[in-house]
C-alpha cells in the first residue's frame, strides 16, 4: 500500500510505501523528543537530574523482572479456587436464607445491581446512596450503610466478602504465558511520587502482580534449586516520617516509639496513659487489646486512625473510612498528637512550603511540583503523604538496584514497599 505525503509550504507531493512512512514517522519521534530533552535538561535542576539519572538505572532490574516473570504451580492454583469457591458457596447459602426467608425476597441475586437496590432500598427502606446524582450499590455506597443501619450490617458483609472472593478468583484465573509463567509491566514512571506502578505484560498477559495479597502467593514456586526471599519495609512510611520530624525538630518521640518493637502498643501507651502500662512490650500489648469501642480495641485505633492523621485525615473523613463515629475520632486526635506533637509542626510546614514555592523536595532528595490550588485542603494532604510515601518507594527501589547487580541473588517482583527475589538453595547458609 502507498501513502500519498504533500509537503503544505512547497505543495510538492511524493508517495511512500507503508514501510517508509514508518520510517519516517519514528525518525522524527526520536529526533524531535531528542531535540525537545536538550532543551528542558539545562532547566532540570540537580535534584531531577539525579531523579532521572536513577530513573534510567532501574531500566535493568526492571526489564529483567518482567522477562523472567514468576514460576507458577498450576495444581496450586485449582487448589486455592477450590477453596474460594466452598467459601463463596457457604457465604452464598447463609445470604440466600437471610433474604429469602428472612425478608421474603425470592428472586434476590446478589451480584445483580438493580436487585440489591431493591434489598436495600426498597425493602428496606434505607435511603439511596448516590454517586454523581446516581444511585448505587457499589463498594463505597455499601460500606456507609453498616454505619447507620444495623439491620443491614449483616447483609453487607456477606456481599462484599463475596466481592472480594469473586476478585481473588478472577486474580488466580489471570491468563499466564506458555511456558507456564506469569508476568508483568513494569512503569517506572508510573506515579507521581517515584513507586512502580504495573499492568498487563506487552504479550496482554498476566497483570497487576503488586497487589497480589498474601493469602493468594502460595500459587508461586521458586525456579529449580532456587528458594524465595523476601525484603519488606514494614512501617516504612511511618519510619520516613519519623526521620523527617528528627531532621526537621530534632524529636525523636515517633521514631522512639516505632522502635518499641510495637508502634500500635507504644501509641496507645502515650495516647491512654492513665492504663495502669507495665512496660513490658508483651504485656502491654494485651492491655492495648482491651476493648475501647464496641469490638474495637485501642491498639486497633491507633494503628487506622494514627495512620491517616499522620496524613493530615480530618475526623470526618476517618471516621467514614472506619466506621467509627465522628465523636470517638474527635476525642482520639487531641491525644494522639499531644502524644506527638511533631506531626503538626511537619503538617503546617508542608503546607507553608507547598504556598510559598509550589513544590517539596523528598527526604531522598525528589522533587515534585504540585499543579493544584495550593491553599486546597485535597492538595495539602497530598503533599503531606508525598515525602513519606516517595522517599520509601525510593529506599525500596535503591535496594532493588543494589540486589540486582549483586550476585547470586535473582530479582523476581516489586510488590512496591517489598522486594521479592531467589537465591541458589546450596548457597544458603554461604
Amino acid at each position: 500500500m502507498a501513502v500519498k505525503l504533500i509537503h503544505t509550504s512547497t505543495r510538492h507531493s511524493q508517495t511512500f510505501t507503508k514501510l517508509e512512512r514508518d520510517w519516517i514517522y519514528n525518525g522524527l519521534d526520536c529526533c524531535l523528543t531528542r531535540e525537545i530533552f536538550d532543551v528542558i535538561a539545562p532547566q532540570l535542576g540537580a535534584e531531577t537530574s539525579r531523579t532521572y539519572a536513577f530513573s534510567r538505572a532501574l531500566q535493568g532490574p526492571i526489564l529483567d523482572m518482567r522477562l523472567r516473570g514468576l514460576r507458577v504451580d498450576q495444581n496450586r492454583v485449582e487448589e486455592v479456587v477450590d477453596e474460594l469457591y466452598a467459601k463463596l458457596d457457604q457465604l452464598y447459602d447463609q445470604l440466600n436464607r437471610i433474604v429469602t426467608e428472612g425478608l421474603d425476597f425470592p428472586d434476590f441475586n446478589w451480584s445483580s445491581n438493580p436487585s440489591l437496590q431493591e434489598l436495600f432500598y426498597d425493602i428496606l427502606r434505607i435511603p439511596p446512596v448516590k454517586t454523581q446524582g446516581r444511585v448505587t450499590t457499589n463498594e463505597a455506597a455499601l460500606e456507609k450503610i453498616p454505619a447507620k443501619y444495623a439491620i443491614a450490617r449483616q447483609l453487607v458483609r456477606h456481599i462484599l466478602a463475596m466481592r472480594g472472593l469473586h476478585k481473588r478468583i478472577s486474580v488466580l484465573r489471570t491468563p499466564l504465558d506458555p511456558d507456564g509463567r506469569i508476568r508483568t509491566s513494569y512503569n517506572i514512571a508510573g506515579t507521581s511520587t517515584g513507586r512502580l506502578s504495573s499492568s498487563l505484560s506487552e504479550f496482554g498477559t498476566g497483570g497487576n502482580l503488586q497487589n497480589v495479597e498474601e493469602a493468594l502467593r502460595s500459587i508461586f514456586i521458586a525456579d529449580p534449586g532456587m528458594k524465595f526471599a523476601k525484603f519488606d519495609a514494614k512501617s516504612g512510611e511511618s519510619y520516613v516520617v519519623g526521620a523527617i520530624e528528627w531532621n526537621l525538630f530534632g524529636d525523636g518521640t515517633f521514631l522512639d516509639a516505632l522502635e518499641s518493637g510495637d508502634i500500635h502498643t507504644a501509641d496507645a501507651r502515650l495516647v491512654w496513659p492513665e492504663l495502669g502500662w507495665t512496660g513490658d512490650i508483651k504485656q502491654d500489648k494485651n492491655i492495648a487489646e482491651q476493648p475501647f469501642y464496641r469490638h474495637h480495641t485501642y491498639r486497633f485505633m491507633c494503628k487506622k486512625l494514627g495512620h491517616g492523621s499522620n496524613y493530615g485525615g480530618q475526623p470526618f473523613t476517618l471516621a467514614q473510612q472506619t466506621h467509627l463515629p465522628i465523636s470517638i475520632v474527635e476525642e482520639f486526635q487531641p491525644k494522639y498528637f499531644a502524644a506527638f506533637p511533631a506531626h503538626q509542626r511537619w503538617q503546617h510546614r508542608v503546607a507553608e512550603e507547598l504556598l510559598s514555592r509550589g513544590y517539596l523536595v523528598s527526604l531522598m532528595g525528589r522533587k515534585r511540583w504540585f499543579h493544584g490550588r495550593r491553599n486546597d485542603p485535597a492538595t495539602i494532604r497530598e503533599a503531606i503523604a508525598y515525602d513519606p510515601q516517595s522517599s520509601l518507594a525510593d529506599i525500596v527501589n535503591r535496594a532493588m538496584l543494589r540486589l540486582w547487580r549483586s550476585a547470586p541473588a535473582i530479582l523476581v517482583a516489586n510488590d512496591h514497599d517489598a522486594l521479592t527475589f531467589t537465591y541458589p538453595e546450596d548457597e544458603e547458609d554461604s
